[in-house]
């Protein structure tokens, strides 16, 4: 099996493996007893907290661990607008900010806190002059990432950062991508990361809450980890993390280049290979592991599998892998394609064969799936005469597709399958209830050059999404 799942989770790293082993001995006992075994506990645990402030250029006391990544995201997010309640109760978050984050915005709301969502433009780069507008005098935090999740495109850390400083505001950061990978800039105020996603043992996080950043943890007092986490600390674990990123960031970075160089490949040679496919992510500034790509009429489930019986591990952000069958709220914020979505994260050591196989077995793979739909190869329609019609108000549609209780991608393979029965500039009404059609119509008009019109409710039930062939 070819794992490429690293932006889940990196593959347990040798040194770490080692470490934790080693630390079960020594480290088992409460860090915080003052006798013999404890503060042998004691002892790893801090060399641990010094190793990870050394890589991150942090003090030691700044340093805090958690439970996981999750949890660590979460508490950042909070703690820093519980220290600032005194300013306001308004956040600013960007949209694409990974769903530990979002979440804890909606609780922000729930107790009666206001949070602003900035845009992103279609790479998932985030809207530096939006975000500045959104600041306001009772603004108490702005949390961006540090690179996305789902497609690798690094956030303008620096000038997010220069904004804040100029407002006051602290700048927390999600950087559970970036941390072991590549250096995160400057200017933040609070970071989150997780020690699994850079060869750590899972069940790993961590908070770092510069110092001059007010901060109230929302959880239950604790004396523990600064007062910012409470319960027992993994020592073991901790050690076996603190080791493998002091591994990391310490190796060559001609493995990041190799492993760009890599995606590079898949980035080109996918669309060569794969008819109607939309790769996205910013090209250049992205991480050097991660690529995404969309694949028009095919279900993203449907494709993972088949790929993991071809011998490769991939992930999924589209709506049709999600067991809410809502789109990836950050594929819908970049406005592109949602269904038949892939991600492809190569873990440190991937071989250039195995991602050659992978170009290699691809291209029958989405073939053999579409192969089932009856969609043809091209649908009508040509950029260069589409421009200059996008805002024509419509008519009654000439031709009206029922896909009502029809889930992700069928509506768009319905509509790419019957446009062409009808004339140039006609327009085609597909009738879905499904979510995901609201963003994936669109996008597939972007592919193809045809108009979307826009919506209006639909007959008997759901959105009329309109499109006109040109």
């Amino acid at each position: 099996m070819s794992y490429f799942d690293a932006a889940s989770a990196e593959p347990l790293h040798p040194a770490a493996r080692a470490a934790f082993l080693s630390a079960m001995d020594e480290g088992w006992a409460d860090p915080a007893r003052l006798y013999h075994d404890g503060r042998r506990a004691g002892v790893l645990l801090d060399a641990a907290r010094e190793t990870v402030a050394s890589v991150l250029g942090v003090r030691p006391d700044e340093v805090s661990f958690t439970g996981s990544g999750t949890q660590a995201a979460q508490l950042a997010l909070l703690g820093t607008l519980g220290g600032r309640r005194r300013v306001g109760a308004h956040a600013v978050v960007s949209a694409v900010e990974h769903s530990s984050v979002l979440h804890a915005a909606e609780l922000h709301e729930a107790k009666g806190g206001e949070v602003t969502r900035t845009p992103v433009d279609r790479t998932g780069r985030v809207d530096v002059e939006a975000l500045a507008a959104a600041l306001r005098p009772d603004t108490a935090a702005v949390a961006v990432q540090s690179a996305n999740h789902e497609v690798g495109t690094l956030q303008p850390l620096s000038e997010v950062a220069e904004r804040c400083a100029a407002a006051g505001i602290p700048l927390v950061v999600d950087a559970a991508q970036s941390v072991g990978r590549v250096a995160v800039p400057d200017g933040w105020s609070v970071l989150a990361a997780s020690a699994h996603k850079w060869g750590g043992p899972a069940g790993v996080g961590l908070l770092v809450v510069r110092k001059g950043t007010r901060y109230v943890s929302p959880l239950p007092y604790d004396e523990r980890e600064a007062r910012r986490v409470p319960g027992f600390v993994n020592v073991p674990a901790i050690v076996a993390a603190a080791v493998a990123l002091g591994a990391v960031a310490t190796g060559d970075d001609a493995e990041n280049r190799r492993l760009s160089a890599l995606v590079d490949r898949i980035r080109t040679r996918v669309p060569e290979t794969v008819p109607d496919v939309e790769v996205v992510g910013d090209p250049v500034h992205r991480l050097p592991h991660i690529v995404t790509f969309s694949c028009l009429y095919v279900d993203g489930e449907a494709l993972l599998h088949a790929l993991d019986r071809a011998g490769f591990a991939v992930s999924s952000g589209s709506s049709c892998t999600s067991s809410t069958l809502t789109p990836s709220h950050v594929l819908a914020a970049m406005g592109v394609l949602t269904q038949g979505n892939i991600r492809v994260s190569l873990p440190q050591g991937t071989p250039d064969a195995e991602v050659d196989r992978f170009l290699a077995v691809l291209p029958g793979i989405v073939a053999d799936l579409r192969a089932v739909t009856g969609v043809p190869s091209a649908a009508p329609g040509g950029h260069a005469a589409a421009e200059g019609v996008r805002d024509e108000a419509a008519g009654e549609p000439d031709l009206v597709l029922d896909t009502l209780g029809r889930r992700c991608p069928i509506p768009v393979i319905e509509l790419a399958k019957h446009i062409g029965e009808v004339p140039e500039g006609g327009v085609v009404a597909v009738v879905s209830d499904d979510e995901a059609a609201r963003l994936d119509v669109p996008a597939w008009c972007e592919m193809t050059g045809n108009v979307y019109l826009g919506e209006r409710p639909g007959e008997p039930g759901g959105v009329a999404y309109l499109v006109r062939r040109v």
